[in-house]
């Protein structure tokens, strides 16, 4: 999904805009602390660099190394350790969870175009297609 959504955004970049949202999935135990850290490098100004290195290392997301991550990405390691033992940011993933709930959300990856639901690892050529058709739309004309 990852590279799909890069080209997408680079081939679109004054029309396409992504929204991150938290979607931990129950069967990930690590998922929720992961997510919450990811908040905690965001407080940092570094979300998305720690949102690529959770991706590129999905299979060792303790929390010893949630802050290793953190160390390798130079954020300010007293703070950051702080955010996750307190779980600073649990509340605001818990709204993010309860959010996806409410808007029907049951898998990773979901994703809404201007509210259409994409859900699954789909082919480049779906999302293309879509975004294609949501700007011919006259409303996306007007931005």
């Amino acid at each position: 999904m990852e590279p799909v959504l890069k080209r997408l955004l680079a081939e679109h970049k004054d029309d396409v805009r992504l929204v991150w949202k938290d979607f931990p999935l129950e069967g990930h135990p690590d998922a929720r602390p992961a997510a919450e850290a990811a908040r905690c490098a965001a407080d940092q100004g570094k979300f998305w660099e720690y949102h690529d290195k959770l991706f590129t290392n999905q299979q060792a997301l303790g929390r010893s190394r949630l802050k290793d991550y953190a160390r390798q990405l130079k954020l300010e390691a007293s703070a950051f350790a702080s955010c996750v033992d307190t779980a600073a940011h649990r509340g605001d993933v818990e709204r993010a969870l309860s959010e996806a709930a409410n808007l029907g959300v049951l898998a990773t990856p979901t994703v809404f175009i201007n509210g259409r639901l994409v859900v699954g690892a789909v082919p480049y050529e779906t999302y293309e297609r879509i975004v294609r058709e949501e700007l011919s739309r006259p409303t996306a004309q007007g931005k």
